[in-house]
C-alpha cells in the first residue's frame, strides 16, 4: 500500500515519510524531488515556496551581492561562494534549505566545522551539499517568505552555528540590508554607520545601493571598503 502524501497546488507530492531531517536529505536527492521552487526543512517542518522571483527586488538583488562576494573571496582566496540550489544542512539546526547565496571559508573546511558532502556515487570533486553552519548566508526577502526569512530562518541558522546572517529587503521604498553576527546562540544586528555595516567575517565594511535605470527598473550596488 502506497503511503499517503501531501500534495501541494496539485504539482508538488512531498511523501508521508519526511518527517524528520534525515528522511528529508534522502527525499531532496532522489529523483522524485522537484527541480524548481525553493523546499526547506526547517525543525519538522517541509516549506514550501513555488513562488517566482522578483526580477528586480530579488533577483538583480542576489546578482549584485553574490558578484561582489565572490570577488572578494576569490581575491583574497578565503574560501568559496555558492548561490541558488545549493544545499546547507545541519543536523545541530535540525535544518537543509537552499539559501540565496553562501560562503564558505577554507579555514571552517580545515577545521572541519563545515564539510561537503560527497555525491552519491563517491566521485572526487563532486560534492551535493553542504552541512554545517557556513561562515555567511544572504536571504532576500520575497512576499512569500517574510516570516519565514525574518524568524525561522534565524533561528535555525544560529542554532547551526552560521557565522553571519545578511537580510535584504527591496520590496519597500527604503531599501533594508542589514547584516547579523552570531553572539551566543542568536543573531544581534551590527550597528551601522553613515550607511555602512560592518562584516566581521569578511572584515570589511558594506552598504547595499540602488539607483533607477533609463527604463525605470533598479539597479543595485554592493558597496565596500575596509
Amino acid at each position: 500500500m502506497t503511503s499517503p502524501a501531501v500534495i501541494f497546488e496539485e504539482s508538488l507530492r512531498v511523501p508521508a515519510e519526511v518527517h524528520d531531517l534525515e528522511a528529508f536529505r534522502r527525499w531532496a536527492f532522489s529523483p522524485d524531488f522537484p527541480e524548481t521552487g525553493r523546499i526547506d526543512f526547517l525543525s519538522g517542518d517541509v516549506e514550501v515556496d513555488m513562488s517566482p522571483e522578483d526580477l528586480h527586488t530579488h533577483g538583480r538583488v542576489k546578482v549584485a551581492v553574490c558578484q561582489v562576494l565572490n570577488e572578494l573571496v576569490e581575491a583574497d582566496d578565503l574560501g568559496e561562494v555558492f548561490v541558488d540550489r545549493s544545499r546547507v544542512t545541519s543536523p545541530t539546526g535540525d535544518l537543509s534549505v537552499e539559501p540565496d547565496v553562501v560562503v564558505v571559508l577554507w579555514q571552517s573546511l580545515e577545521s572541519g566545522r563545515v564539510r561537503y558532502v560527497p555525491d552519491a556515487q563517491g566521485r572526487p570533486g563532486r560534492s551535493r551539499e553542504i552541512e554545517g553552519g557556513p561562515d555567511l548566508v544572504v536571504e532576500i526577502i520575497s512576499d512569500s517568505s517574510v516570516g519565514k526569512d525574518t524568524r525561522r530562518l534565524p533561528r535555525r541558522y544560529a542554532a547551526a552555528g552560521v557565522r553571519e546572517l545578511w537580510l535584504i529587503d527591496a520590496r519597500r521604498d527604503e531599501l533594508a540590508f542589514g547584516i547579523h553576527s552570531l553572539v551566543g546562540e542568536a543573531f544581534e544586528r551590527v550597528t551601522a554607520g553613515d550607511g555602512w555595516t560592518r562584516s566581521h567575517v569578511l572584515g570589511e565594511a558594506f552598504r547595499l545601493v540602488r539607483e533607477r535605470t533609463r527604463l525605470g527598473t533598479w539597479r543595485y550596488r554592493l558597496e565596500r571598503r575596509k
